[in-house]
């Protein structure tokens, strides 16, 4: 045995590692997922709670025939990138705040890292685009809606890492403050087991709405019912303002959507606009057409009819209802058509798009999708990803299709977890945009 290795641990050889032993590892690097990488013997091992710079007692939980996985179970030598945990339901074993261990000054750059790292094994890029970043504020206290299961007891928590049990004691500390109160903790009201229950902060309040499998023989729907608060209620993003349902998708962080919607409309400006001056430059053409696709309630609406001047015509599509059920103030005066449909079939029957907004969910818009934009010729699109991996494959499809990475934008807001969202700018390969991608998009 190895002069550092404790006993009741031990380096076996490739063909020795098996499940459930428990072997120390030396973390390298960070993976995406929020996993440290090491190697046992040449294996590599994918370590949950694990930090580059860690020297860790691991249990071996899978083992395939290029790599296994494993989780921490000691760490015998910490990181200077690890802290100790910040988030009380994550310390308690909650999945919620898997960086909370992560030490915040070297939290934007691990993610960093990891897109860059993505970017170049799934994306395929061999010179990579500049990419910038930033951290939205507050880095804690930040979450304006949460998804909560709810025990055979009624009570409502995080589940925890890898498990379908609850921590129902204390909140997520990313949670803006009071939103649970009365939700999570020992005190707590009482749900229907099982349910789930979503709780999202408003203008005026909270909406707290359960969601729960409908009766026998629609086991494929779910009823929901507002415990608290409007079935729809009004959001603010910036001076615009949307009425939305707990149920839509809505971005987590207090501070992302005035981002975003900042971002997209400087993106969003094509060459020749008059700048400040959307009405001038609404009159290089009788209608501008947008597209805003995945895009839930129209949150990006505003912002492209800004970037494209007052005479665009806007088509937001996406396929869930809760998405358009309420008018919002923020819409009133836009030539704004909505398509309940998948995006896969609705954009052959659009009109054609001088710029392109897509925000695509997790699984990335894949193949059809980017073809069918692409195929369009946009004068400029915006691809919203938030998971790398699958924004790296869509990336490279773009580059397929003949389409450059101008800008490259990291926005951390998902602060104490290892979640990020990434905005990219594309135009034409024939543009001459002044794009900084890898060669092989010219070709």
């Amino acid at each position: 045995m190895n002069a550092h290795t404790p006993a009741g641990t031990h380096t076996p050889r490739t063909a020795d590692l098996v499940r459930g032993e428990v072997c120390r590892i030396v973390i390298e690097r960070m993976a995406h997922g929020g996993v440290g990488i090491g190697t046992v013997d040449g294996r590599v091992v994918f370590v949950a709670g694990g930090l580059p710079g860690d020297t860790c007692q691991v249990r071996i939980e899978q083992v395939k025939k290029r790599f296994a996985r494993g989780s921490v179970v000691a760490v015998l030598e910490a990181s200077p990138l690890r802290v100790d945990q910040r988030c009380p339901a994550a310390a308690a074993g909650a999945g919620c705040c898997d960086f909370g261990i992560v030490n915040p000054d070297a939290e934007l750059g691990l993610k960093v890292d990891i897109l860059r790292d993505q970017l170049m094994r799934l994306g395929g890029f061999t010179t990579l685009p500049a990419i910038e970043s930033a951290t939205l504020d507050p880095a804690s206290g930040w979450r304006t809606r949460v998804r909560l299961g709810v025990d055979a007891q009624g009570r409502a928590g995080v589940h925890k890492a890898r498990s379908k049990e609850l921590v129902t004691s204390v909140a997520c500390a990313q949670v803006v403050p009071g939103l649970l109160d009365g939700v999570v903790g020992p005190w707590a009201r009482r749900f229907t087991p099982g349910a789930q229950v979503i709780v999202a902060a408003t203008e005026d309040g909270r909406q707290i709405v359960e969601a729960r499998r409908a009766s026998r023989g629609r086991r494929a729907e779910r009823a929901t019912e507002v415990i608290e608060g409007e079935k729809f209620a009004p959001v603010r993003v910036g001076s615009d303002v949307f009425h939305v349902a707990a149920t839509a998708f809505w971005q987590a962080h207090v501070a992302a959507p005035e981002a975003y919607c900042r971002l997209v409309e400087r993106m969003c400006a094509l060459p020749g606009q008059a700048e400040g001056n959307p009405e001038a430059s609404a009159g290089a053409s009788s209608r501008r057409v947008a597209w805003d696709l995945y895009g839930g309630t129209g949150i990006f609406v505003p912002a492209l009819n800004r970037a494209l001047g007052a005479s665009a015509q806007v088509h937001t599509v996406d396929s869930a209802e809760s998405a358009h059920g309420a008018q919002h103030p923020a819409l009133a005066g836009i030539d704004h058509r909505i398509h309940v449909n998948a995006v896969e079939r609705a954009v052959g029957l659009l009109p054609a798009p001088e710029a392109v907004v897509l925000d695509p969910p997790r699984t990335g818009a894949g193949e059809a999708v980017v073809a069918a934009v692409a195929a369009k010729r946009p004068r400029v699109v915006v691809h919203i990803g938030c998971d790398p991996a699958t924004l790296a494959r869509d990336l490279n499809l773009w580059r397929q299709s003949g389409y450059w990475v101008t800008d490259c934008q990291l926005i951390d807001a998902f602060p104490g977890t290892h979640h990020f969202e990434v905005v990219c700018r594309l135009v034409p390969s024939g543009d001459g945009d002044g794009a900084d991608t890898d060669d092989a998009s010219r070709r």
